[in-house]
């Protein structure tokens, strides 16, 4: 049975979301449809990038994943069909798909071309769903598309190091629904510059001397919990996804604060990474 995911901006309020879903359901009532996410903020390249990167690799071998962020098409803003690790992405050539395929080369990678054929201004209902019907059948990439050998990347979010060595500095590429800061600077960058050595984590009014495994690791649970430092404890580690997340111990945005609030870490913002 074929799973097609959706991760979109639409949220939750409009019509949009089921009306794609609708629009599967009519086409392949058979189909499993996954809601990775419709609450990526408005346009937001990095964001969905960061979350797809993360989720499509959780699902069998030959998933379709429909990625439905800034994907208005126009001479500068194409549509795709990828190929790759097994799976599939229908969405816009705008950059969303570059931070997977930096480390994973697609295996097939074409234009859609099927845009004279079907008369549309909801580009996710219309186009991306008969792509991802055609797929799930068992169709081919190059019966919707051409082939094409690029895909567009998202300028300016890629870690610099400096001459010396010395120094790593990265940006924030995503705040989580706790307010947590996660940054372009992955674990393996950070061990093939730092080598061991020691280092100062330097995000705004904020500094980190040490790395943790998990969140809880930086609570002394020795002590009695009447005496231990807990709220507001502020904590750099390598998340599962292997970046560099900046984080407070059971943060809430909306009430006790979040790294990002109490930092003043937002989207773009310099995080660096100093080493002795």
């Amino acid at each position: 049975m074929p799973i097609i995911t959706l991760t979109t901006d639409f949220g939750l309020k409009d019509h949009f979301a089921g009306a794609v879903k609708g629009a599967i359901y009519s086409e392949m009532p058979e189909v499993t449809l996954v809601d990775i996410s419709h609450n990526v903020s408005p346009f937001h390249i990095t964001e969905a990038a960061y979350i797809i990167q993360n989720a499509y690799r959780n699902f069998p071998k030959g998933t379709i994943h429909i990625i439905g962020i800034d994907s208005e098409r126009n001479p500068e803003n194409k549509h795709i069909a990828v190929k790759l690790d097994g799976h599939y992405f229908v969405c816009a050539n705008n950059g969303i798909m570059s931070m997977i395929t930096r480390t994973i080369m697609p295996e097939e990678l074409v234009e859609i071309n099927i845009h004279d054929r079907i008369k549309t201004n909801f580009t996710e209902l219309d186009v991306f769903v008969q792509v991802a019907c055609h797929i799930a059948r068992g169709g081919k990439l190059g019966v919707i598309g051409k082939p094409i050998q690029e895909i567009k990347a998202i300028t300016g979010i890629m870690p610099v190091i400096s001459s010396e060595q010395k120094q790593i500095i990265g940006n924030v590429i995503y705040v989580d629904n706790y307010g947590n800061v996660i940054t372009n600077i992955t674990r393996r960058l950070f061990e093939d510059v730092g080598k061991g050595r020691s280092f100062i984590i330097q995000a705004k009014r904020a500094h980190f001397k040490q790395i943790h495994q998990h969140y809880s690791d930086a609570i002394n649970f020795d002590l009695e919990k009447t005496k231990r430092e807990e709220d507001g404890k502020k904590i750099a580690l390598f998340n599962s996804s292997g970046y560099l997340e900046l984080a407070i111990y059971k943060s809430n945005p909306s009430t006790v604060g979040s790294a990002s609030t109490l930092f003043g870490l937002d989207y773009r913002d310099t995080i660096s990474v100093n080493f002795e």
